[in-house]
């Protein structure tokens, strides 16, 4: 992953992509609890940064994101029941399991919005990319979970001895399907404004309007 240098205005929106981070991990805002698992609305300042700062934006604000989720599993910023039950039967597993999707989810994103705009408009791209951001995050997130804990009596249980594939389908069917629906919207919405404030990078360099 290439590194640069962030310019002033991209700095103010990591600034305000994290405080708004934080705000949904550590207040209502950021989860709807459904059954053990939430409906994570946190995915979308992830998918922003992805879009106006690359993949290095995107590790960034997805390392925030997948902290505060670990921290949930300790109590701070409310409690998630799953989080909880994961840290009491392995802390360190716990933290790769909430940390790692994020993370990656993150990184991906900034190479997904520049393969889209090279082809297709700001408005498609983002819309795109809020999709892909809570697609991936569920997908990284139930390998790992299976990955890691699926040998564990929990999981097992909240598989309900069905096949991996149809167990985590019951388990994250309306949790993604929100998920991935606001994030496509709102991303989508998100990014047009920045286009036409030509605060993207392709607008920036005037290559595409």
């Amino acid at each position: 992953m290439k590194t640069k240098k962030f310019t002033t205005t991209q700095l103010a929106i990591l600034g305000l992509m994290t405080a708004i981070l934080l705000i949904m991990a550590y207040t209502p805002l950021g989860y709807l609890n459904i059954g053990p698992l939430a409906i994570s609305f946190n995915v979308i300042p992830v998918a922003i940064c992805a879009i106006v700062l690359g993949p290095m934006g995107g590790a960034i604000a997805g390392a925030i994101f997948g902290l505060t989720s670990f921290g949930q599993c300790l109590g701070i910023g409310g409690v998630s029941a799953m989080g909880a039950m994961l840290l009491s039967i392995n802390p360190f597993l716990a933290f790769i399991q909430r940390f790692i999707p994020r993370l990656f989810d993150g990184i991906c994103l900034g190479y997904i919005y520049k393969a889209m705009r090279k082809r297709t408009n700001a408005y498609v791209s983002c819309a795109v990319t809020g999709f892909f951001s809570a697609f991936l995050n569920t997908l990284f997130f139930m390998t790992l979970l299976v990955g890691l804990f699926g040998n564990t009596e929990y999981v097992k249980g909240l598989m309900g001895g069905r096949n991996i594939i149809i167990g985590c389908c019951m388990m994250v069917g309306v949790n993604a399907v929100c998920e991935m629906l606001s994030s496509t919207l709102i991303t989508g919405a998100v990014g047009a404004a920045l286009s036409k404030a030509r605060l993207l990078p392709v607008e920036q360099k005037g290559k595409r309007k």
